[in-house]
Formats: structure tokens, sequence, C-alpha cells
């Protein structure tokens, strides 16, 4: 049985502009399919990446749900495009109020208000598209801070769905992405629902860039460290977890690095 892994991404190029992570996003999906893994990539749709010019293209069977978000209903619309050098599919996460807008994260230099929301969106929409897949990942590699919610889904509200059976492992990417100013501050009452308790989000009362990192650290089996830019502050929020965990690593090593820390998680 080959390994699967899921990537979750805030950044891909050539969707979007070259930076640390989206070039990780890129190749280093590539690279471990290429050491014979199975993987499934997600990116949101975020506004500014050109649907014509990428070929994306909407897959009927996988949209069509609605997630609900501080009692609002939000449509759940998937696309896919490919990278045919890379033979690599990408999935997108969209939704026209969340989405549709022509910047990523920020516009002027300042975060969208409902940045909290939008990645509570992409997080379960990720999660969700993967059950309609049935596609159940040994690895959920999640990269930057728009994907922080992620284990903290798998790990207290997803767990227990049968897809997720397996003995599955979350890796967190911490790049150098920080946000000027706190997420919405009732993020953290939007993720309390069925068994959650209001301990389990305390992390995160204040949702600053350092709290929401030390989220996803909290509910991750692993990190690692994906810039060479990191301060010496968020070093420590990784070093100081107890968990397993990857200094930076050279461009032309990192992907058999990391697929060695695969299996490390794995074997564990």
């Amino acid at each position: 049985m080959k390994l699967k892994v899921l990537f979750v991404t805030q950044e891909i190029t050539p969707y979007l502009p070259e930076t640390e992570m989206s070039l990780i996003g890129r190749h280093l999906p590539q690279g471990i399919q290429e050491r014979d893994r199975e993987i499934r990539t997600f990116l949101p749709k975020f506004g500014n990446i050109n649907e014509r010019r990428n070929q994306l293209h909407e897959v009927i069977r996988l949209s069509g749900m609605n997630l609900v978000i501080n009692d609002t209903d939000h449509p759940l619309v998937i696309k896919v495009a490919s990278i045919q050098p890379a033979r690599m599919q990408v999935y997108f996460i969209d939704n026209e109020d969340f989405f549709s807008r022509k910047h990523a994260l920020t516009e002027k230099g300042k975060e969208f208000a409902d940045n909290d929301e939008r990645a509570i969106f992409y997080s379960r929409g990720v999660i969700e598209t993967v059950k309609k897949l049935g596609w159940a990942p040994d690895i959920i590699h999640c990269h930057g801070w728009f994907t922080s919610l992620v284990p903290f889904y798998m790990k207290k509200i997803y767990s227990q769905d049968p897809l997720f059976e397996n003995d599955f492992k979350i890796i967190y990417s911490v790049y150098n992405d920080k946000f000027k100013n706190p997420l919405n501050p009732d993020l953290s009452n939007k993720l309390i629902e069925n068994d959650i308790h209001p301990d389990d989000v305390e992390t995160i009362k204040t949702p600053d860039w350092n709290n929401m990192t030390k989220f996803a650290i909290q509910y991750a089996d692993g990190l690692i460290m994906g810039s060479n830019s990191l301060d010496e502050d968020t070093k420590g929020l990784i070093t100081d977890s107890g968990k397993p965990f990857l200094k930076p690593q050279d461009e032309d090593s990192y992907i058999d690095k990391y697929n060695e820390f695969y299996d490390k998680l794995i074997s564990k």
C-alpha cells in the first residue's frame, strides 16, 4: 500500500506569485509523488488566481455542499487544474463570498476582516472534499497560517469519522507569514460545536499570529521550520513543543528529508 499524503497549503506557484512557500507548494507534492507516494493537493481559489489561464474547471460531483459558519450557509465549490509537467492535480476550494475578491489575504496592506471565517471555510472544505473522494490520508501536511485550523478539526471533530480511523499524522510547516492584526476575536467561539469544550480552543482566545501558530502546534504530530528566516521566538514555539521537528532544509535536499520525516512519524 502506498503512503497517502494530503497537502493543504495557502500558496502554490504558478497559481500565485513565487515565494518560499509557493515554491515548496509546487515542488514538494511532485517530489513526494515521484517517491512512490499517493498525493492530493489543495489550495484556496483566491480571486487573484486566473481561472482561464490556469484552466480551472468545477468538479460538479464534489461541489454542492453548504458549510455553516456562524449560523450562515456558504456553498462549497470545488475546482481542479493540472500542472502538466508534474503530472499533478490541484484541488481548489472556492466560494463567492470568501474568494471572489481580487486579492488573497490582504488588500493595500490591510488584512480582510473575515479572514477567520475564510480559514474555517477552507479547512473544513478540504476535509469535506477528502471525505467525498473517499480518500483516507496517512499524512496531512499543512503549510502556512491559513491552514492552522486543520489539525484542530482533524483531531477534535473529524477523528471519529469512519474514513479517518487509520492512525493519520498531521505535520504543520511554519513559515515567516505573520499577519499584523489579530483575527476576529470571536474565532474561538465559532469553532465550538458538538463535543468541543471552550478549553479546546483556549489558545486562540486572542487569535494573533503567534497564538494561531501555537494552536496548530498543539494539535499537530510533527513540525517543520519551513522558512530560513523564522525569528527566535517562533523557533522556540517549535522546539519547546516537545514534538518531532525538522529544522530548515537545503533546497536540493528538503524533499528527501521531508519524505524521511513522514516515514519516521508513521512508524511512531
